[in-house]
């Protein structure tokens, strides 16, 4: 499974790479998904800037980020909790529906990248036994 994070902004616009970055980034993009051959891929188009804001604890963070939220009508997403065993994220009284959603999918993703790196760490030491026991029938 990939998820491709894709730049949408101005920025993306200049020619340095022909014939912008944008159109070099969607080819990219596009042998990128050719190559995984039916496997899972998401992706994520952003612009602009995104202001991440990081809270001594849960309470400071829910109470600013929805004060924020509400005051301006940005979107906000989180909060996001980091450095558990598990993939946990956590939802105030006062959720919307989207706020839901949200919070489901990047904990699903922590969930995926979690089992990857998990794949990934053990998959040499799997290998090694597999022909371990190969050479032993041969």
């Amino acid at each position: 499974d990939v998820v491709v994070a894709l730049d949408v902004s101005r920025s993306m616009l200049a020619e340095d790479a022909a014939p912008s970055r944008l159109e070099r980034a969607k080819a990219e993009i596009r042998d990128l998904l050719e190559a995984l051959a039916g496997d899972r891929a998401g992706l994520v188009v952003f612009a602009g800037r995104a202001t991440v804001l990081i809270f001594p604890d849960l309470n400071t963070g829910n109470n600013t980020y929805k004060a924020v939220q509400r005051s301006s009508g940005a979107v906000a997403i989180g909060p996001i909790l980091q450095g558990l065993k598990k993939p946990v994220n956590d939802l105030s009284r006062g959720c919307t529906v989207t706020d839901i959603v949200n919070t489901v999918v990047i904990t699903a993703i922590q969930a995926q990248v979690e089992v990857q790196a998990e794949w990934i760490s053990t998959a040499p030491a799997a290998r090694a036994h597999q022909e371990t026991d190969a050479e032993a029938t041969a």
